[in-house]
């Protein structure tokens, strides 16, 4: 009697395991949409530059995932290049702008890496 029990259990088991393997052989090899919110969450990263401005300092972060090159450039409001820099194999790009001692006037801070063309600009008075 045991052994059938025991029996019944195992068959029971099996037909369960066969029938949740049957269910996802259609998904094998395709790409799947995510099923839930928080798995799209964690696959964006925002890899833009982000910029801080404290009184006339500028400081800039950028997380460079491709370790390319990162060129940094200012210009004034006559389009002159005030500021030029080229940062190569660096995971995480950092640099601080005094324009403190600068002339008035508009300057636009260009970061360009693999992924776009970032700027910012800062009136100095």
């Amino acid at each position: 009697m045991k052994l059938v029990k025991n029996l019944t259990v195992v068959v029971a088991l099996l037909i369960s395991a066969i029938g949740l393997a049957n269910g996802t052989t259609t998904d094998f090899g395709k790409k799947v949409v995510a099923k839930y919110e928080v798995e799209k969450n964690l696959v964006k990263v925002n890899l833009d530059p982000v910029f801080v401005k404290k009184g006339q300092k500028i400081m800039m972060n950028l997380l460079n995932v491709s370790k390319g090159k990162v060129l940094l450039k200012v210009y004034d409001s006559e389009d002159r290049l005030v500021f030029d820099e080229a940062i190569d194999g660096d995971i995480v790009v950092e640099k601080a702008f005094n324009f403190e001692k600068a002339f008035k006037d508009e300057y636009t801070i260009v970061v360009v890496d693999k992924f776009g063309t970032y700027k910012e600009t800062v009136v100095v008075r």
